[in-house]
């Protein structure tokens, strides 16, 4: 905000001070910038949100104050005269909405106006319920699920508007970092000290980031260390045993770099089985996750940045009496996971008068697993270059690029019987017009050539039209395709007793989406803020790989649907920020996603046909407390059963995870919170005799067949079932208390 005072002639007195508090719903807000134009004086608020400018001439100046995603109330104009003038501001939160985001477009742009519905969420909302990691924190995203993938392991994947995590691209600083292996446990160990947002993006977006961006893409940025706290931790513990330690550091070398540092630990050992199947509830887990990022000062003040990440993680799930001198045997079951991963990016602004930068990451993963008795191990190799130039022409705000990709993937499996490596060169270009300060497009496409697949061509379309200043209609319609490495992704495949079968060469999945998006934001006269936001979309895939549970119960089968696959349905986000201390994001969304084969129409398995999620959040001053109300409701999803005789439930119940947390914050640099999770205890065991089939024979040893292959019911196997741990749709964990400490040195 500007207070605009135009300085006054004719005054020449003795030197006075300008003083006063920011605060934000009454309460202070450190490191607020205020800026007295005119003397050339700047200064940022304290702990207490209080500021002073000393030695102002008397007189009346332009006073700015300001503070990344707040907007300010109007004053009236004030005479800074010979004595003390005190200057109060009040800002109100914008709710992210004039964020800048860099995902829809690959260049920085304000979220309102860019022609990409782009999505923004801040540490702030993903401290209104605290998680270990950041697959978690998702939870309490409108439109976004995470989806546990086994009862024994706890691995899962990112579900945007019902598709499975394969279909979700996920990015460090724009970089493609987690994919395959990563996708189910890569997500785990981001150090949220280094979290600056999380930008979201729903829809294909493979003609700007290729393969496996055809459901949507999820970009963790992280922040440039010349802005984060010079020192940040933030500690916590469990009911259940869990403890979580975050810590940051920032530094400078002199004048050349500056770096920052994040350290992530995780740990539980403490096995609970509360639905009495002598299997843990919660896998186990031994984790920790070191980032740093440097930013070079280069004397350009062009960009060089590079960053760095290593990852190891030791998890177990089974039976209670397993052990490590167990692992891969027949004796006692249980599923063991060392992960071992680093990652490396940068980018690099080229030495020229152009806008030209150069990006690159670099993975490494290998996991050494035992499902039981079955080994498997497996190393992923991915590395990725991109150069980018971005140049403005009158009304066309151009963007070319070209990337290279090299996949490296190699296990024990017999479906990999050699190293599998690729090599896949891509080439881009975008073209935003600007008509006028009300209506722009944007036509892009995208070039992909796989030494496997041959070339594949992805075009996009966007337009966004500006009725005005707090209404904008966007319409994007794009394709997408992704390239299946299967058991990278499919966990199922891997663990149970279903016999793995693969009918065919699987071929790319394609996919074309159209999606029509609506922004609304309400100003009313008494300082409350609305903001609604909608958006339709119809995605039909073709060649789509889908688990196929329902052929043969004993059996999964992959091969590409002989038919055609659809999700479409509404989503409309609700952020209300009251004067009174009263904040609420609110999210629902409806749809239906289903495959089409032989002229037979069926929803696909654990998808919801709606969803609701909410943060509410209240701040009472005078106990310098906040409460954080947090929750998600889902719809029934179709589950995956053994056969007509298996008792679990065909479709889960509506299902909700709810939570509660009060945040005390009068001290000093300190921040104390403590709460309940899942506040209704909800388990999926409810209502089901059990949830994983035959526990108590989990190497399948009084198991009878017939002479197909098919399980037989037996006195002692009534239900004609084998070992199973793939019925999952929520987590076993019930209700627990959760404390922990903050602290953040400037």
């Amino acid at each position: 905000m500007v207070l605009s005072l135009g300085l006054l002639s004719g005054l020449s007195f003795a030197q006075a001070t300008l003083k006063g508090t920011v605060t934000t719903n009454g309460m202070p807000l450190p490191h607020a910038n205020i800026v007295v134009k005119k003397a050339k004086k700047a200064v940022v608020t304290d702990s207490q949100g209080k500021y002073q400018i000393a030695n102002l001439d008397p007189g009346v100046y332009e006073v700015g104050v300001s503070y990344t995603g707040f907007r300010s109330q109007q004053k009236k104009e004030v005479l800074v005269d010979r004595t003390q003038t005190v200057l109060d501001f009040e800002l109100t939160e914008d709710n992210t909405l004039d964020e800048i985001v860099i995902t829809g477009t690959l260049k920085p742009v304000s979220r309102l106006e860019s022609t990409v519905p782009v999505e923004v969420y801040k540490p702030t909302f993903f401290k209104k319920n605290p998680t270990a990691n950041i697959f978690e924190a998702l939870q309490n995203v409108n439109g976004v699920r995470p989806q546990l993938n086994c009862n024994v392991c706890n691995t899962g994947d990112i579900h945007i508007n019902g598709l499975e995590g394969p279909y979700t691209l996920v990015l460090i600083d724009g970089m493609p970092i987690v994919s395959g292996l990563s996708t189910v446990y890569g997500l785990s160990g981001i150090p949220n000290s280094l979290l600056e947002r999380i930008e979201i993006v729903k829809g294909p977006a493979s003609s700007l980031y290729g393969s496996e961006a055809v459901g949507g893409l999820i970009n963790i940025i992280t922040k440039n260390p010349n802005n984060a706290p010079v020192f940040s931790a933030d500690a916590f513990v469990t009911g259940w045993g869990e403890s979580n330690a975050d810590l940051g550091f920032k530094g400078n070398i002199g004048k050349t770099a500056s770096v920052l540092t994040g350290v992530n630990y995780f740990n539980y050992s403490n096995p609970i089985d509360n639905n009495n199947d002598n299997f843990t509830d919660l896998t186990l887990q031994d984790r920790i996750s070191v980032f740093q990022k440097w930013n070079f000062n280069r004397q350009s003040n062009k960009l060089l940045s590079v960053a760095g990440r290593y990852f190891y993680e030791d998890r177990w799930g089974g039976a209670l009496q397993w052990n490590k001198k167990h692992r891969g045997g027949s004796q006692v079951y249980g599923e063991s996971i060392y992960t071992k991963r680093w990652e490396l990016l940068g980018a690099y602004a080229l030495p020229v008068s152009e806008k030209m930068q150069f990006s690159f990451s670099y993975t490494s993963h290998d996991q050494n697993s035992v499902y039981g008795n079955v080994p498997y191990l497996a190393q992923q190799r991915i590395g990725f270059g991109q150069l980018s130039w971005d140049k403005k022409i009158k009304q066309h705000d151009l963007l070319f690029g070209t990337a290279l990709r090299y996949q490296y993937y190699d296990d024990n499996t017999t479906a990999t019987l050699n190293e599998e490596v690729n090599w896949i060169p891509s080439w881009f270009v975008q073209d935003e017009i600007a008509f006028d300060d009300h209506h722009k497009i944007l036509l892009g496409a995208r070039y992909d050539y796989n030494n496997n697949h041959g070339s594949i061509f992805t075009p996009r379309f966007a337009y966004k039209w500006k009725i005005n200043s707090n209404n904008i209609l966007r319409f994007n319609t794009g394709t997408g395709f992704r390239i299946v490495n299967l058991f990278t992704e499919e966990h199922a495949a891997l663990t149970g007793s279903r016999d793995v079968i693969v009918l065919e060469d699987l071929k790319p999945e394609r996919s074309i989406n159209a999606n029509l998006n609506y922004l609304k934001k309400i100003y009313t006269k008494n300082g409350h803020f609305i903001g609604i936001e909608t958006t339709a979309w119809y995605t039909r895939f073709s060649n789509s790989i889908i688990p196929d549970y329902d052929t043969n119960p004993n059996q999964i089968i992959y091969k590409n649907l002989d038919g055609h696959a659809v999700t479409k349905g509404v989503s409309t986000n609700l952020d209300f920020v009251c004067n009174n201390g009263l904040k609420m994001i609110l999210g629902a969304t409806y749809m239906a996603v289903s495959k089409t084969e032989n002229n037979t129409t069926t929803q696909q398995m654990l998808t919801e046909k709606f969803s609701a999620t909410w943060a509410i959040s209240y701040r009472i001053n005078s106990l310098f407390l906040d409460i954080d109300y947090t929750g998600n409701l889902y719809g029934p999803m179709r589950l995956p059963l053994l056969g007509d005789l298996d008792p679990r439930k065909e479709y889960s119940p509506t299902w909700s995870i709810q939570n509660i947390q009060f945040t005390f914050n009068k001290l000093k640099n300190i921040e104390i919170y403590g709460g309940i999770k899942n506040l209704l205890n909800w388990t999926p065991n409810k209502g089901n005799p059990f949830i994983i089939a035959r526990a108590n024979d989990p190497f399948d040893q009084n198991v009878q067949y017939d002479a197909s292959g098919n399980v037989q019911a037996t006195p002692e196997n009534p239900y004609a079932l084998s070992f199973d741990p793939s019925y999952v749709y929520g987590p076993n964990q019930g209700i627990r208390s959760f404390f922990g400490i903050r602290y953040s040195l400037r």
